[in-house]
């Protein structure tokens, strides 16, 4: 259980206990103590669904392995209707289910099983063939075919997975949730979704967690007497993610605004496969490695001004949340559902896509805005309060309760 998915499930799981709601949830690879998370499926169950999915995508793209992951079939997964917990449960809300965890065929065997379910959507993947982000590609809106992660012409495996899920959606009553009104977007756009029901809820944010007072002093080699801005995700050099960008963005600081270069300092975090991508930054930074204490990261925003994010799809972006939480200042693309949580030029700065000068700029006015870092803290409140998110989750289960009496 890993990755920003899993955080936010675990987050409202945590959440509806404390509305009163007995809430679980199951994964398949188990990483904490909780005793609210089981695991669901054998191990080596788990691990052949897993492989046999993966070498499926292969046999269908040419053997590239740079799309091995960008791409799910939900073609294996585990049968979990007579799990106990699915069983007592009154509502079934499913999460991220790829990579072997749940197939299309053990959805409609909730179903059978007699479970209302609803299903939050944390990428695009329920609105396109097989693909998470589509960026430029909008073929999901018609026909998907000659898809661009698959390398191939005409019909392929995206119009086939695109149809399984249009039949499992006209089969199968799920009430879907988008966790940012640009996801919902793009899912009235979907052929495959035409019709579904569709709600917009956040994902609940446990504010109470992040303190907002800037801490004084240095942290981690991070310079006391300049302006810090973080960025960070599990895995940063992943094409969504944007490092790219940001490392046009140093250079342009560098060669346009040497003085906007002398009083930041750039903090990073997260895992990079390819390190010599650091080499090309030009601006003064300091990489502090792959962060997996909630209270260490709550540290690093403290110490921080601002927050950006150069991500070129974010469907609800937690890593501005977070910082904006903790008084820093976002900075971002909005191509995704950043404009949820951002408001321009208010509580953040939503820059021109893929322009490192507009990112140079949003950073230059975040530094002279003088926001106060508890107004940022109380907008995070405001939208992504875990009792408020909670709150829409139970009127939306107790709504498919009574309409299945």
């Amino acid at each position: 259980m890993q990755g920003g998915a899993a955080i936010v499930s675990l987050r409202l799981v945590h959440a509806l206990q404390q509305a009163g709601v007995d809430a679980r949830m199951l994964v398949t690879h188990r990483q904490s103590d909780d005793p609210l998370v089981g695991v669901m499926g054998g191990k080596w169950t788990n691990r052949l669904n897993f492989l046999a999915e993966r070498l499926g995508v292969l046999l269908r793209n040419g053997l590239r392995r740079d799309t091995l992951f960008k791409i799910d079939t939900g073609s294996h997964g585990t049968n979990i209707a007579n799990h106990p917990w699915v069983k007592e449960a009154d509502v079934v809300c499913l999460n991220w289910v790829n990579q072997g965890t749940l197939s299309l065929k053990s959805i409609k065997q909730l179903h059978d099983a007699g479970k209302p379910l609803v299903w939050t959507m944390h990428d695009m993947w329920n609105c396109t063939g097989v693909c998470h982000y589509s960026f430029e590609c909008e073929r999901y809106t018609g026909k998907c075919h000659n898809c661009p992660l698959l390398g191939t012409s005409g019909n392929d495996l995206s119009t086939t997975i695109q149809a399984k899920k249009h039949r499992l959606y006209e089969q199968v009553p799920i009430h879907f949730v988008a966790v940012s009104h640009w996801l919902a977007e793009c899912c009235r756009k979907s052929s495959s979704m035409a019709g579904c029901d569709l709600s917009v809820i956040y994902n609940a944010f446990p504010i109470h967690d992040f303190a907002c007072e800037r801490l004084a002093g240095e942290i981690d080699g991070l310079p006391a007497h300049k302006k810090i801005v973080v960025m960070g995700a599990r895995r940063l050099d992943v094409e969504v993610k944007g490092f790219k960008e940001f490392i046009e963005t140093t250079q342009y600081i560098a060669r346009n605004k040497p003085e906007l270069a002398q009083e930041i300092h750039f903090a990073l975090y997260g895992d990079i496969h390819d390190k010599s991508l650091l080499d090309k930054i030009e601006v003064p930074y300091t990489y502090l490695g792959t962060i997996s204490s909630g209270s260490e990261l709550s540290r690093l925003y403290r110490h921080s001004d601002i927050v950006l994010s150069t991500a070129l799809y974010e469907n609800l972006p937690g890593t501005l949340i977070e910082g904006q939480a903790s008084g820093c200042v976002p900075v971002t693309f909005g191509q995704g559902g950043q404009a949820d949580i951002v408001d321009h030029l208010r509580s953040g700065y939503i820059a021109r896509y893929k322009d490192p000068a507009s990112v140079a700029q949003g950073i230059e006015w975040a530094i002279g805005a003088g926001i106060e870092r508890e107004f940022l803290h109380s907008e995070v409140e405001r939208k992504f309060a875990a009792t408020k998110i909670a709150g829409q989750y139970i009127e939306l289960f107790n709504k498919l309760i009574k309409n299945k009496q």
